[in-house]
């Protein structure tokens, strides 16, 4: 770790890097935290500094961007760009709609669950994207309040993100740092988020499902909706299909084949572009191009760069290494008390701040108590913990996932403002009961 250090005779003034990078970490967390000036902004700012105050020079700050989290984010957001343009989403919801009879809480039940599905195969925040709007259409026609069943499409993108390595952004950083494949999600998150999500569902129905109430006219109106024309274009919806599939059996596949799945889900997007644009001329081709790329969250990506390279600051400075030892003083080494400390400490935290800065500084921190515990092997109940910790943390408050403000942002659209108090106070129980469900399944499991 220290070997790293000869870069930091450079700072300025010949100040304590141990000082100035914590200060400008601190700063950069709490002016993220107000929300007054734009995350990626000052993610950004935050990264500038920690190389021209000599924390970093460029080269380590580069050294400590992971450009695999980056590719694979990338890659996924222009596949479901593009796909999303066939209609395939809309149809899904619909025809689950009808399914139930249109019937209100058929209906939760059936968004809730595709919302999960579409949340563990692509991302949590582009599925959000793409069910809302068609919720808030479904609850209007059937004259019912939305705000049940965008709360339960919340929690179902947070808890359906947490089942995969792609769902949910913190689980690409902890795979890409800890080298942990898409089957390794698989295998330890899976099996227990169908357990959280029926437990969630059933409080819901407690709350809410009782008193959902359409009338008989209003359930025709949606069962006379036709699916059929939701998709638009139905050469593209096999292409993309097809390519989906691709890139899902590409990750299923990556450790056999060696491959990283930054470069499954770009090779992905490039093959998805090349397939939806060949017959257009040269001039459609780059205006295709152009409009995919501009639905890409570019604020999250350069949000993620940005704060790579602050969190990398304060690992060179040694920062995290003084952390580590103080936590794993506090826990007495034991490594039982230390995943479960960590299990609990990321839901809580996740909840307050986005989920993403606090991996991004967990990861390191995680990283560097592997001789403690005896080696990288003995880390993976940590791994999990924080997993779990982080993503099923995000749902209990608007701010803890970026799914939950974006839901957020298309009710208030629509007129139906979510208020953060009415929120949280319904959420947070909810996350601390899925959070209770871990504990037992991680201390069983793995400890």
């Amino acid at each position: 770790m220290h070997g790293e250090n000869s870069a930091l005779t450079q700072v300025i003034f010949g100040w304590d890097p141990l000082w100035v990078s914590s200060i400008l970490f601190v700063l950069t967390y709490l002016v993220i935290i107000t929300e007054k000036v734009n995350r990626a902004i000052v993610a950004g700012l935050g990264a500038g500094l920690m190389i021209m105050l000599g924390v970093l020079n460029q080269q380590d700050a580069i050294h400590g961007i992971d450009f695999n989290t980056l590719g694979l984010l990338t890659g996924m957001m222009v596949i479901v760009a593009i796909t999303r343009k066939c209609g395939v989403f809309q149809y899904v919801a619909v025809w689950s709609a009808k399914k139930v009879d249109a019937q209100p809480w058929g209906i939760l039940l059936m968004f809730s669950v595709v919302t999960a599905v579409f949340s563990a195969l692509l991302d949590n925040v582009t599925t959000v994207l793409l069910i809302a709007p068609v919720t808030l259409l479904i609850t209007e026609e059937l004259k019912i309040r939305p705000y049940p069943f965008l709360f339960s499409e919340i929690l179902a993108s947070n808890i359906g993100g947490t089942a995969t390595l792609i769902g949910d952004p913190p689980n690409i950083m902890i795979g890409s740092a800890a080298g942990l494949t898409f089957n390794d999600f698989m295998v330890n998150l899976t099996p227990i988020i169908p357990l959280i999500m029926a437990a969630s569902l059933g409080v819901i129905y407690l709350f809410w499902g009782r008193q959902m109430q359409a009338t008989l006219e209003a359930r025709q109106r949606i069962m006379r909706f036709r699916e059929r024309e939701a998709i638009t274009d139905s050469r593209l919806l096999k292409q993309s299909l097809f390519v989906l599939t691709l890139t899902v059996s590409g990750f299923v596949l990556a450790h056999p084949l060696h491959m990283q799945p930054a470069t499954i889900a770009m090779a992905g997007a490039g093959l998805l572009l090349l397939l939806s644009s060949y017959r257009s001329s040269a001039e459609d081709q780059s205006e295709h191009v152009h409009s995919t790329f501009g639905e890409v969250e570019w604020i999250t990506i350069f949000f993620f760069v940005g704060l790579f390279i602050v969190v990398h600051g304060i690992e060179t400075a040694g920062v995290l290494d003084l952390l580590a030892q103080e936590v794993i003083a506090l826990t007495g080494g034991n490594l039982t008390v230390t995943a479960l400390a960590l299990l609990w400490v990321s839901a809580i935290f996740s909840a307050v701040v986005d989920n993403i800065p606090f991996v991004a500084t967990m990861i390191p921190l995680i990283k560097s108590m592997a001789p403690t515990f005896g080696g990288a092997e003995a880390l993976m109940p940590l791994w999990w913990s924080l997993a779990l910790g982080a993503c099923l943390g995000g749902n209990g408050t608007l701010v803890g996932a970026s799914a939950n403000l974006i839901v957020a942002g298309l009710a208030e659209r629509a007129g139906h403002r979510i208020s953060f108090v009415q929120f949280t106070l319904t959420a947070f129980p909810l996350m601390l009961l899925s959070i209770a469900i871990s504990t037992v399944y991680v201390y069983l499991r793995y400890l």
